[in-house]
């Protein structure tokens, strides 16, 4: 039998507030544990919570951004549990009245675009986080995290693959780091998700029993656990076992789900309006200003590079898919002018990509601005150095933010493009080879790069490949 995957996300988003939710401790991640803890979110009896605005605006700046509803009136709900991170024993979330409703998200995968529907999304605090002591065979409970403002954004099952799961988790981390909500940072975990996974044969309306995947803190991931997922409920299917609705576990080691619990509903959480919080009440003219001062979203920023300055929609792609790769690009391209944002945007996707990776740095790390790379571009594009000698320099540029053109002229790096030097090296090289010149004049003529290579070796790499090529051409005929 053939089946479809159904695959629907919660994904969870730390805003990026400077306080917590609902006290006044700071957000800052990193900290030494236990440190940013007050009685209010370590659930002191007797506390009462306040709360923070900011996360408000975020999650409202967020509903607008994948064209949801905005609710004016929303309210809080305990949702409870017991697990040792969670202090209160419940945790502060929205059920009913969530702030933001019935969104939607284009992707692409493959050249094709689809919707994807967004239920909700609504505000909660977060759960501290559990630290387990393999050596001490202990394990200790770290409440810094505890009370950090999140948005859970919840998806409709509209996906039927791992990769448009991973293309819209993609599309949805540009916008929250575009807008600023959020540093949209997986390794540290202020961009999570949870997948609910099940598959039902092909033409069949009703789903199947799903599973919810968790411990996905990578893109990577997602697609790995989504992907085995998939084919172990149809192994379990074909052996005619029935599907059990239960929590997985992704075990990134081994690359395999296993199980973890039953999975809960949400009449097991008795959700019931939380009485030491009044309901949320938006202000039109603030709901107004918030949705007018909104930047210019990721996919809109694609469709401008794509029409107005003929990026490739690959590059569009990449670019736009993190905010402040696509700040630097665009800061770059101003700095030298519009005209030339195809050449900066091979710099910025090429070299500094790649330097950055290769030193596991990122932006905030460089020394290099955007005006510098700019440069860079630019004297390659004047003939001063070739774009091997930039892809050569650029490590140490990027880490000194020196001036390019004038790090090229203290190293003697400046392209020769001096005819009469370039034509005796030229002849140097064809007296030399008279093997490989015959055979060329017989029709072999690929060898044309190996005559440029022997003249850029001898000239250290520093003559103009143009003037070599035409002076090859000369002197071959």
């Amino acid at each position: 039998m053939e089946y479809e995957a159904v695959i629907g996300l919660e994904v969870h988003v730390h805003l990026a507030t400077r306080s917590k939710l609902f006290c006044s401790c700071p957000t800052v991640f990193g900290s030494e544990p236990n440190t940013n803890v007050c009685e209010v979110c370590a659930g002191m009896p007797g506390v009462l919570p306040v709360l923070n605005e900011k996360a408000v605006e975020h999650a409202v700046r967020l509903g607008y951004a994948v064209d949801c509803t905005i609710n004016n009136d929303s309210v809080f709900a305990r949702k409870n549990y017991f697990y040792p991170d969670l202090p209160k024993g419940y945790q502060i979330s929205q059920f009913e009245k969530p702030i933001c409703e019935h969104g939607r998200l284009n992707i692409s995968v493959d050249g094709k675009s689809r919707e994807i529907g967004i239920t909700r999304i609504h505000l909660e605090d977060d759960a501290g986080k559990n630290i387990h002591s393999a050596a001490e065979n202990r394990s200790y409970v770290d409440l810094n995290r505890a009370g950090v403002p999140l948005v859970e954004i919840v998806s409709e099952p509209d996906m039927r693959s791992a990769d448009e799961a991973v293309a819209y988790l993609k599309a949805l981390h540009a916008i929250v780091t575009h807008l600023g909500v959020s540093d949209g940072n997986m390794e540290e975990g202020s961009f999570r998700c949870d997948a609910n996974v099940s598959i039902r044969p092909v033409g069949q309306e009703a789903f199947g029993t799903r599973t919810e995947l968790k411990n996905l803190n990578s893109f990577r991931h997602v697609q790995k656990a989504i992907e085995y997922e998939i084919q172990r409920q149809q192994d379990e299917l074909e052996d005619g076992h029935p599907i059990v609705q239960e929590t997985r576990l992704f075990d990134s080691a081994k690359g395999i789900t296993q199980s973890m619990r039953s999975k809960e509903e949400a009449h097991d959480y008795r959700y019931f309006p939380d009485p030491d919080l009044i309901p949320i009440h938006i202000d039109p003219e603030k709901l107004k200003f918030w949705k007018e001062s909104l930047p210019e979203l990721p996919e809109a920023r694609r469709s401008r590079f794509i029409e107005q300055w003929k990026l490739p929609p690959a590059d569009a792609d990449t670019l736009v898919s993190d905010s402040g790769l696509c700040a630097f690009f665009e800061a770059a391209v101003q700095a030298w002018k519009p005209e030339q944002a195809r050449k900066v945007a091979n710099m910025v996707l090429g070299p500094l990509l790649r330097s950055l990776n290769q030193g596991g740095m990122s932006l905030a790390d460089a020394a290099m601005k955007p005006a510098q790379l700019a440069e860079l571009a630019r004297i390659v594009d004047s003939g001063l150095i070739s774009s091997k000698i930039a892809h050569d320099i650029f490590p140490e540029l990027l880490a000194s933010g020196q001036s390019p053109e004038e790090y090229v002229k203290s190293k003697g790096l400046a392209q020769v493009s001096d005819t009469s030097a370039i034509d005796e090296e030229v002849l140097a090289v064809l007296a030399e080879n008279p093997a490989e010149v015959e055979a060329y004049k017989g029709g072999k003529t690929k060898l044309i790069s190996f005559f440029v290579g022997q003249v850029m070796r001898r000239m250290r790499g520093r003559a103009n490949p143009a003037v070599v090529n035409e002076a090859l051409a000369r002197h071959l005929k």
